[in-house]
């Protein structure tokens, strides 16, 4: 039977009358739902779905396609369909009480998987001709029986004898039928669940068929009764049986008494369920073991509220609370015999419960299907009754069944009509325990304590109150007087929506009555956040002025002591009231001017006591910041604002910013950012509604108006807000962020509503405030990063700014930017040194700033002017805005190349203008880094910086408008003060900071001397100061050659594509080192000689050799050569000799440079006579490498020797002779000659 197709099509009357062949088969109660339901509740074969019950009440044929045939079987054996239950009815009884009896004794077998599906095809066959007997007798009764006239005296057929007897022999045999298989709650336990074979098909044990059956002899008894009244419009006696009152079975008492035994059997197995159920989870639980008894309830409420309209019988409700008043009865004396004894743990909970889930069932229709707008009978009487006893004070009432009575009465209150009879009863409980927490020691309390922690969640407790659908878990997240307030919203919601304004008005005299000076002095405080919650509710779902005015009154009845104590929770209330009318859109004027004035007097409080206790401070901090919170929620609930926002905005505020420290501070303006992006976003509205079409003057007038209260409130925070961060602007108390993000939020207001601005911002507030915080060079650059990210990050301030002519507004801009990143290394500009961020490189900068830098320096970089440099020196730019300093650097270079590529003088001057414009004061921003504290990070940062706009801006520092910031740099960075003081040390960071970068200084000077516009004495000195001082500074301590590789000064003249000018550098250098480094004091060498003669020979070999060098240099080499008698020296001085000989024959022709012969034609006049002997030495070490010098020579060297001989007056010197032979000796025939001509010179 399970397995058949059952097609449950709903058809209207009219149709259902047409008889369609397929869809009416026999139905009959089963759980085993599958999709051919359609998604419906039940299944498809059940007297519901299979529209059974609504042929029934329509008084049709019960299965117009069955049992056509001349004859049936049933039970095995064939009858004749017409007259089988008229001659064979106690044959047929008995069979079918045979069948059951087979039934049941299949309970016997054990059900293991191997025998399941034997017994379940036994079991299903029996169940299916007990099911097909019951229908074939409701067939017969509505297709064969005949009414008979009992006043008729015509001889009637045996036949018709017989059919007379039929319906008084029905009644018996169906009241046998009932007593033969009993209560419904006397069958042993069944277990819902079923096998599933490996074809998916569901196999239910002998007990589940045992039970379906029952169930479908009780109810298809009670449809053969109801038939047989409505067929024959009469009563039927019984012959056999009577009733307990010795009076004749009727048909009419059988289904009376069947109906009351059927629904103790019905309460008697929902007991057994609610016994296992936990108070928390009784209405999430399903109240039926089986989906089969669902469907019995539904159909016995159709059935018994069909009958109590069309005949004199009883509602459904009436058959019901009769036998729930007989449980809730402490004795059972009056309960009849033939009743069940049942017995509850919790009589009221279970009614409860159980009329809560019956309730439910009401939303099913005829076919099953539920039906939200299907009209519902209620049964509030019996509920009030039940109500009254739930919260008797006679008794202790305990919060968790309390919470579970409620929970079932607000859930009714979902399913029947509004009964303001239901909150007065309640209201008369609660009234009375207002002071009460209404917790459950067992359970996590989450409702008033969370419920009370702000204004906001005080209405969002309301919100939900009022919600029309409540959460399941209401038991365990709410107190039963929350519970309570949800029956009164639902309550008077649905009643105002039906009846107006009068139950509104009922309620409210019921709740208002009970307060008075007596009892608001009373309360508790548990009591007042209750009183709270109750007028919340109360202002919700009705007049919220009339509410909040009564409330007020009634808070002036409160004692002194106790407002002081529970200041906190009273301003909270106040504020919720005050953020209801918000919402609402209501002028919250009235509130507004008593709460703004406790709000100053507050701040003044707070003030005062800034340096007393902590915890009155925390005490007074408690409250504003309840005022706080709920402002910013006021202005961000309100739709407009009225001028009596602008109250709430009073002169506490400007006391409050005075007294609060860094995390108050935090609070406050991140209440200040709400509240400016609130009026900024209504601002914008406003005009967007203004510049609509064909508004009309009274729609212009009203938003004018409401344009005029914001600028009222715009107002009100320029002057309480605005001055206190302009104060604060160098100091440390305002957190940067902060600080920065609500500057940036006052220059949005003013581009959007300038008027609004103080005075001395006029007429151009915005350029005013960007001033002070984002071109100021005294203020701190992480509040400027972030000032200038903001405002750069609006793209209609910046075109405005841009095209403004006022002010440069890029070039500042970029100015700021350059400062940012050059002071990145710096945490506090006006603390002492030791504020310098102190790590090592990579992690100096602190994270937050540097995304900020990054940030910055992207929006920058699309700044038009910043776009047009890039593109007019044809610089990448797009990859690099991830790293601010190469940013930077990439800056300063194509600010170069720009200014390189302009071809004409006024282009030229006026980006030299520009360009000094993107600086500033750029030495006051580097000055941090060069005070007595020394940070490395901050010297790389700087020197590098610095090197490389001298270098890249090279051209631009050759003009006179730029030469004084060149000058002026050079003196800061390396030649300052303690750079001039040879005998003392500079700091190890700054000498390595100088040595990576002074290559950039020496060629960006050395183009500036090259290409100046007017030739300067003082540029050259200054080039020539610098080179003095860092090439001794930088010589190795060891005068080794391959150690001077490093050398910064060499290094400048190293990768020199781009810097065509490099010879006057080197000679600058040659210059500087004939000037200081070979110079003798008397007799006494240069220190640290042989080093500066390893770094000319290192010059020599990484440069081309110019002639006019040699001619500087060679002297002091030949002086050290006879003067100074160190191996180390003398090596080094003849290896420059002999690089400096080579360097002279490259180019040459045969003959010697007249440059070098004169250098040592000088050479030998000073030196020949005194160090003849070394003098010699030193021209054999040239003659091997050039004879021609020397040959060159020979006649100064002779005439030296005679002039050497005449002035000692000793004749000849033998052994200067000698030396001088052996010169000559190696200078070929010509030395072979003057060898003879000295010989034969007798002078």
């Amino acid at each position: 039977m399970e397995n058949c197709s059952a097609a449950s099509t709903f058809l209207t009357d009219s149709l259902e009358l047409e008889l369609g062949t397929e869809w009416c088969k026999p139905p009959y109660f089963s759980c085993a739902v599958d999709n051919r339901g359609g998604g419906k509740h039940f299944s498809g074969e059940s007297y519901l779905c299979s529209g059974a019950l609504k042929r029934l009440i329509l008084n049709l044929d019960p299965l117009p396609t069955n049992f056509e045939e001349d004859t049936l079987e049933i039970f095995g054996i064939q009858w004749v369909t017409e007259t089988a239950l008229v001659n064979s009815s106690r044959e047929l009884f008995n069979l079918f009480r045979q069948q059951l009896y087979n039934l049941e004794t299949l309970l016997q077998s054990s059900c293991d998987f191997g025998k399941v599906s034997t017994l379940h095809c036994k079991a299903d066959n029996i169940r299916q001709q007990c099911v097909l007997f019951l229908h074939y007798v409701k067939v017969f009764i509505f297709r064969y029986l005949k009414v008979q006239n009992a006043e008729s005296h015509v001889p009637v057929h045996p036949y018709e004898a017989l059919e007379a007897q039929l319906p008084s022999l029905l009644i018996d045999e169906l009241h046998g039928l009932l007593l033969y298989i009993g209560h419904l709650s006397e069958l042993p336990s069944v277990n819902i669940g079923a096998f599933v074979n490996q074809n998916q098909i569901k196999l239910f044990p002998p007990s589940w068929h045992l039970l379906h059956l029952h169930l479908d002899i009780h109810w298809l008894v009670l449809e053969i009764l109801y038939m047989l009244g409505e067929k024959l419009k009469q009563v039927v006696y019984g012959h056999q049986f009577m009733n307990l009152a010795s009076d004749n079975l009727t048909n009419i008492s059988l289904f009376e008494e069947h109906c009351e035994t059927l629904l103790c059997d019905l309460i008697s197995l929902s007991l057994n369920r609610y016994d296992k159920v936990r108070s928390s989870e009784s209405l999430m639980s399903d109240q039926c073991p089986c989906l089969c008894i669902k469907e019995l309830w539904v159909l016995l409420i159709h059935l018994l509220d069909h009958r109590s309209k069309w005949f004199v019988s009883e509602s459904f409700w009436n058959w019901l609370n009769k036998l729930l008043k007989t449980l809730l009865e402490k004795s059972s004396d009056r309960r009849r015999s033939s009743m069940p004894v049942i017995q509850s743990r919790d009589p009221l909970g279970f009614s409860w419960w159980i009329i809560t889930h019956v309730a439910s069932f009401y939303k099913f229709d005829r076919h099953g299907v539920p039906d939200e707008m299907r009209k519902v009978e209620s049964n509030w009487n019996f509920v009030e009754e039940l109500l009254k006893k739930s919260i008797s004070v006679q008794g202790v009432i305990l919060e968790e069944q309390l919470r579970m009575y409620l929970h079932c009465c607000l859930t009714l209150c979902d399913f029947w009509e509004p009964n303001i009879a239901i909150v007065t009863i309640l209201w008369e409980y609660y009234s009375k325990n207002l002071n009460s927490s209404f917790s459950i020691s067992w359970l996590p309390f989450k409702g008033l304590a969370n419920t009370m922690k702000s204004p906001l969640s005080m209405l969002e407790m309301v919100k939900t109150c009022c919600c029309d659908k409540q959460d399941q878990e209401l038991y365990k997240s709410s107190s039963s007087f929350t519970i309570f307030l949800c029956i009164l919203a639902k309550v008077v919601k649905k009643a105002m929506k039906s009846n107006g304004p009068h139950p509104w008005k009922q309620v409210k005299g019921r709740v208002y009555s009970k307060f008075h000076q007596k009892r608001m002095e009373e309360l508790t405080e548990v009591g007042l956040q209750n009183f709270f919650s109750l007028f919340l509710l109360l202002a919700a779902v009705a007049e919220v002025e009339d509410v909040a005015s009564h409330v007020l009154d009634l808070l002036n009845f409160l004692k002194p002591a106790f407002v002081t104590s529970q200041r906190a929770l009273i301003w909270k209330g106040h504020m919720a009231f005050l953020l209801m009318y918000a919402q609402k859109n209501l002028d919250i004027g009235v509130l507004a001017e008593k709460f703004s004035c406790a709000f100053r007097e507050k701040a003044k409080e707070f003030l005062v006591s800034k340096n007393e206790e902590m915890v009155q401070r925390q005490t007074i901090w408690t409250l504003l910041s309840i005022y706080i919170d709920g402002v910013q929620e006021v202005f961000e609930t309100s739709y407009c604002l009225y001028p009596s926002h602008e109250k709430l905005l009073n002169d506490g505020f400007s006391m409050l910013l005075r007294a609060c420290r860094e995390s108050e501070l935090r609070t406050v303006l991140s209440f200040l950012q709400a509240v400016l992006a609130r009026i900024r976003s209504m601002h914008q509205q406003l005009c967007q509604e203004l510049q609509r079409d064909n508004v009309d003057l009274f729609v212009q007038s009203s938003l004018s108006a409401k344009e005029r209260h914001l600028a009222a409130v715009a107002s009100a925070l320029w002057r309480h807000f605005f001055s206190f961060l302009k104060s604060q602007r160098m100091s440390q108390v305002v957190p940067f962020s902060q600080l920065a993000d609500a500057a940036a939020d006052f220059t949005l207001l003013a581009m959007d509503m300038p008027s609004t601005a103080p005075s001395d911002f006029q007429p151009q507030p915005v350029i005013s405030i960007i001033q002070l915080f984002g071109w100021d060079d005294i203020i701190c650059p992480q509040v400027v990063a972030r000032y200038l990210s903001h405002v750069l990050q609006n793209s209609t301030l910046c075109e405005a700014l841009s095209h403004s002519g006022y002010v440069s507004f890029q070039a500042l801009t970029v100015r700021s930017w350059i400062r940012c990143v050059l002071q990145m290394y710096i945490k506090n500009l006006s603390g002492p040194d030791d504020l310098l961020i102190d790590k090592n490189l990579e992690q100096a900068v602190e994270k937050e700033y540097m995304k900020q830098l990054v940030e910055l320096t992207r929006l920058l970089f699309n700044l038009s002017e910043v776009k047009s440099i890039f593109s007019k020196a044809q610089v990448e730019y797009l990859s690099i805005s991830e790293d601010p300093k190469k940013a930077l650097v990439r800056f300063f270079e194509a600010v170069g190349v720009t200014y390189g590529n302009l071809q004409t003088p006024s282009d030229k001057s006026a980006m030299v203008t520009k360009s000094l414009e993107y600086l500033g004061e750029v030495l006051k921003y580097i000055k941090p880094y060069l005070g007595k504290k020394v940070f490395s990070a901050g010297l790389q940062l700087t020197y590098g910086m610095m090197g490389i706009l001298v270098k890249s801006w090279a051209q631009i520092f050759a003009t006179s408008k730029a030469q004084k910031l060149l000058f002026r740099i050079i003196d800061c960075l390396l030649l300052p003060h303690a750079v001039l003081q040879q005998e003392k040390e500079l700091p190890a960071p700054m000498l390595s900071a100088i040595q990576k970068s002074l290559p950039l200084y020496l060629q960006g000077m050395c183009i500036v001397c090259c290409q100046s516009q007017n030739p300067n004495a003082y540029l050259n000195q200054l080039l020539g100061n610098v080179i003095e001082q860092y090439i001794g500074r930088f010589l190795p301590a060891s005068p080794y050659v391959s150690d001077l590789g490093q050398h910064p000064v060499l290094l400048a003249l190293r990768n020199t594509a781009t810097i065509p000018p490099i010879p006057s550098l080197k000679k600058c250098i040659v210059q500087v080192i004939r000037k200081s480094y070979l110079e003798y004091k008397g007799s006494s060498p240069p220190p640290r000689l042989a080093s500066i003669l390893a770094f000319i020979l290192q010059l020599f070999k990484e440069t081309n050799t110019d002639i006019y060098e040699v001619e500087l240099l060679l002297p002091g080499i030949l002086k050290c050569l006879v003067l100074v008698s160190e191996p180390q020296v003398k090596r080094l001085a003849t290896e420059n000799l002999q690089y400096m000989v080579k360097a002279c024959q490259v180019g040459s022709d045969e003959e010697p440079s007249s440059q070098l012969t004169s250098v040592f034609r000088q050479f030998i006049q000073d030196y020949g006579m005194r160090y003849y002997y070394q003098v010699y030495s030193i021209l054999e070490t040239v003659a091997t490498l050039d004879q021609q010098v020397v040959i060159h020579l020979i006649s100064t060297l002779t005439q030296s020797l005679k002039d050497s001989e005449q002035k000692w007056g000793l004749g000849r010197n033998i052994a200067q002779r000698e030396a001088y032979s052996k010169l000559l000796s190696h200078l070929g025939q010509m030395g072979q000659d003057e060898m003879q001509r000295l010989e034969n010179d007798n002078t």
